[in-house]
């Protein structure tokens, strides 16, 4: 990036000498063109001067300078006196572009190549009595000369200004990738490294990145921990129980007891694995979801229905209420979603409990609250509870049958349908999770 950036600087200050060469130059050349042709006008004024003070033409060509031509032409256009060429078998002027200008207005200009000398010339005519035309011209060799001369100078100075640039660039280019290479070389120096203004959200935005994929990956590790270490724990009940029954190691009256707990293990780790499928599914960038307005309301009395008996067997009651509020959201997941909550607040109720699932429609929100008479969670615990595989109680989580993340799924739904999930809870007085969705 270094080399390919001073390549550009470097690139950028080459055009910008050139042009600057090429602006400067033909400013020059424009001034000197006029400086020229205001010499010519003033010669030729001083010779009309000194014509219509009754000079010859012998007395004029001792005053012409070297570097001048001067010429007269009479009204039909003929050369009557050249200083610089025998006016013998000269071409007719009258057609000059110069002469004839200088004959309509009473001066004209003009620059060409001369067909008499071969050489490209400025002119400059001016009207004299009689419709006589005196014009003074001048080669533009002297002045191209001025350039010739100049080049080696403005060559020597580009080359100046070429090797200033290339240092400049040179410097400029570690000034700019500078912070960069310190950001990678030291990500957790972050707030150490000097950088300028026009960077810092750049580098703002790649130390959040950073820190971001450092978060995933330790969440990730954990997750891969917490699932070995969860699915290690019924495979090895499982496994012992079997083991003992395998072996005639277990008397009758404990076979049945035996099963029971292989049963439960293997429900146990049946429930785990799915809930780390769904879990995945949810992490997948790739899953495409289908979202439609759908009335929450009934999914709610729907779930309290299905889940009266568990709640029984738990010694809880669960009621709902609430009124008809349309959602934008999967009717599957939003079931899931419900299912995990009402689940939750059965399991870590009191017997004798109750749970309430309410949906309220406000303006331009709809508000689904499950609130139970449980254990509580205490303060320092609720910030986590949404995290996979934390429990709050974990040995009353195991005996229920829970997995630890059932909120954990709770969370990444309710990601999806763009809503926000709070909690309140107190020890001994129970829990509310509330989950406000946008109106439809």
């Amino acid at each position: 990036m270094k080399r390919k950036i001073n390549a550009q600087l470097i690139g950028i200050a080459t055009l910008a000498i050139l042009l600057t060469l090429v602006s400067v130059s033909a400013i020059f050349y424009d001034l000197f063109r006029a400086q020229i042709l205001d010499d010519l006008k003033t010669t030729a004024q001083l010779f009309r001067s000194m014509l219509n003070q009754d000079m010859d033409e012998e007395g004029l060509a001792g005053l012409v300078p070297d570097k001048l031509r001067v010429t007269l032409i009479n009204a039909r256009g003929e050369v009557e006196y050249d200083s610089n060429v025998s006016i013998a078998g000269l071409e007719n002027h009258g057609e000059r572009e110069e002469v004839q200008e200088a004959a309509k207005t009473g001066e004209g200009f003009a620059s060409r190549r001369s067909s008499t000398l071969g050489k490209d010339a400025f002119y400059y005519a001016l009207k004299l009595q009689k419709d006589y035309v005196l014009r003074v011209s001048r080669e533009t060799s002297n002045l191209l000369g001025i350039f010739y001369n100049a080049v080696p100078v403005i060559v020597f100075l580009a080359l100046i200004l070429f090797l200033l640039c290339m240092i400049f660039a040179h410097f400029l280019t570690r000034k700019l990738v500078r912070p960069i290479e310190g950001l990678a070389k030291n990500l957790d120096s972050f707030g150490e490294i000097e950088t300028y203004e026009e960077l810092r959200p750049f580098m703002n935005t790649i130390y959040k990145q950073h820190e971001d994929i450092l978060k995933s990956a330790r969440i990730r590790q954990d997750f891969t921990a917490n699932v070995s270490h969860e699915l290690k724990t019924p495979l090895t009940a499982i496994s012992g129980y079997a083991q003992l029954i395998e072996n005639g190691m277990a008397q009758e009256k404990d076979v049945l007891r035996f099963s029971h707990e292989i049963h439960r293990n293997a429900a146990r780790l049946l429930t785990l694995i799915n809930d780390i499928i769904r879990l995945s599914e949810l992490d997948s960038t790739e899953a495409v979801h289908h979202f439609e307005p759908i009335d929450l309301s009934p999914v709610a009395k729907g779930c309290v229905e299905n889940l009266q008996m568990n709640a029984k067997k738990h010694g809880v009651s669960i009621h709902f209420q609430g009124e008809s509020a349309l959602v934008l959201a999967e009717k599957d997941m939003l079931e899931e979603l419900l299912y995990n909550l009402c689940d939750n607040a059965i399991r870590y109720n009191n017997e004798g409990g109750s749970v309430l699932v309410s949906v309220k429609k406000e303006p331009k929100r709809v508000i689904l609250s499950v609130q139970d008479t449980g254990i509580g969670i205490p303060i320092e615990h609720q910030e986590r509870v949404f995290e996979r595989f934390y429990r709050v109680d974990k040995s009353r989580s195991k005996s229920t049958g829970g997995t630890g993340l059932g909120l954990a799924i709770v969370k990444h739904i309710v990601a999806q349908f763009d809503a926000r999930i709070e909690l309140w809870s107190q020890v001994g007085r129970g829990t509310r999770i509330q989950i406000t969705f946008p109106g439809v």
